[in-house]
């Protein structure tokens, strides 16, 4: 059946159907899980008696913008959460966190990152790089520290106390970002959540919530989080919304944020919608489903990748907290390769060969497979790294699972021609 399509070796095809009938369990439990989710998705819908009228776009200031309105009132419900603010006019996950900062933050408050050192895009927020006077956290006088991970990548719970004494914000990172740490599930982010509480009632705790929307049936605000923040291109657009971000959390913390949206005398009453609402309500529905299909790729990519002799973090059988799949190659040759031919699995771009470049944000070369109709979504199939050690690929999305296997087969097949595994293994 693949053959009449694509070409891939007889090796890798049966490596492939191994895979799957090893994961057969595993995707049962994430079917149930998208079940659920897609139930709660259409509740909170019929619960806010959503119409098309919600899709119509508007312009200007927005003042009115029902659609938009509503969005904000679903998202939190979806959240677990108090309030919420989802806009197309985010432009990325670190664009929502950095408003989250600035919004909630005052010159003189310290934040602590809990989970290590953030994902590289934040270093220039915080003020972790050598460049100043760009107006990152440490340029308006707000402090930063970070709790290490212990040897296993796991958080230091003991530490915590220490760590968070007189500090504004806890800040957590869910997923693993480029770092082979395990991602935090619901159920480690509320033990968290718990210790933090146990030592301070009255710190905001702030989760990166970023691959991890709808992998699980809870979401970190319904475990204790204050603050959760996260990507329209990632899980909750559903590989439809165009662009955007969310905030969801505590009302009082949420209009805070709003005013860094927009202005401290505007708030969230204005910020037009540009006919982007239809996308948005879209992308939220399928979501659910399509982050299954997502976490059935990366389970397929774990169990395939771990018989060909890789380390994989996750493990096939791991429970998961985000779509996010490590495979440790070991080399650069090795990588390139995997890289290259998930592109070829894409279904835009195809073509392209992907290469190491100069990427803004990053302190080394990244290589980044990504043929998508969204740029940069990583809901869809991707896989980037990057080049330094251990030479890990991070695979992540697919919009259907039909497609993502496709994707991890010919990845598979591209490190196969150049002699760099042996499916037999």
């Amino acid at each position: 059946m693949y053959n009449k399509f694509f070409k891939i070796d007889e090796q890798i095809i049966k490596a492939a159907e191994k895979a799957e009938e090893n994961s057969k369990e595993i995707f049962k439990e994430i079917d149930r899980i998208a079940e659920h989710n897609t139930y709660k998705v259409l509740k909170a819908f019929a619960d806010k008696k959503v119409s098309e009228s919600y899709f119509v776009g508007t312009t200007g200031y927005g003042y009115g913008d029902r659609g938009r309105d509503m969005l904000d009132e679903i998202m939190a419900q979806l959240m677990g959460a108090e309030d919420a603010i989802i806009r197309h006019s985010f432009a990325s996950g670190t664009h929502a966190i950095a408003t989250m900062l600035f919004g909630v933050l005052r010159p003189g408050d310290t934040m602590v990152s809990i989970t290590g050192t953030p994902y590289d895009t934040l270093h220039g927020v915080i003020g972790l790089t050598k460049e100043k006077g760009k107006g990152s956290l440490k340029d308006f006088g707000i402090n930063y520290r970070e709790l290490p991970l212990l040897a296993d990548g796991s958080v230091d719970m003991e530490g915590i106390p220490n760590a968070i004494k007189g500090a504004k914000m806890a800040y957590i990172q869910r997923s693993r970002g480029y770092s082979l740490r395990p991602s935090l599930t619901v159920e480690v982010i509320e033990q968290i959540c718990k210790k933090i509480r146990s030592v301070d009632k009255d710190i905001i705790i702030a989760v990166d919530n970023c691959y991890g929307e709808f992998v699980q049936e809870k979401e970190p605000c319904e475990v204790g989080a204050d603050l959760v923040v996260g990507s329209l291109i990632k899980n909750p657009g559903g590989g439809i919304a165009k662009t955007g971000g969310y905030i969801a959390g505590k009302a009082d913390l949420i209009e805070l944020c709003a005013c860094r949206v927009t202005t401290s005398s505007t708030g969230r009453e204005i910020g037009c919608s540009l006919g982007e609402n239809r996308n948005m309500y879209m992308g939220l529905f399928f979501a659910p489903t399509v982050v299954a299909s997502a976490v059935k790729t990366a389970v397929l990519t774990a169990s395939m990748f771990k018989d060909f002799g890789f380390k994989v973090t996750p493990e096939p059988d791991e429970k998961r907290g985000d779509i996010i799949e490590a495979v440790i190659l070991g080399d650069e040759e090795k990588l390139v390769a995997f890289c290259q031919g998930v592109q070829k699995g894409a279904p835009v771009d195809s073509f392209v060969v992907p290469e190491a470049w100069d990427m803004p944000g990053y302190d080394s070369k990244v290589i980044m497979a990504a043929g998508a109709f969204t740029g940069g979504a990583s809901i869809e199939l991707s896989a980037d790294a990057p080049i330094r050690e251990p030479f890990a690929a991070w695979l992540q999305g697919g919009l259907n699972y039909p497609s993502g296997k496709i994707g991890v087969m010919l990845a598979a097949q591209s490190m196969f021609e150049r002699g760099l595994i042996n499916p037999k293994n």
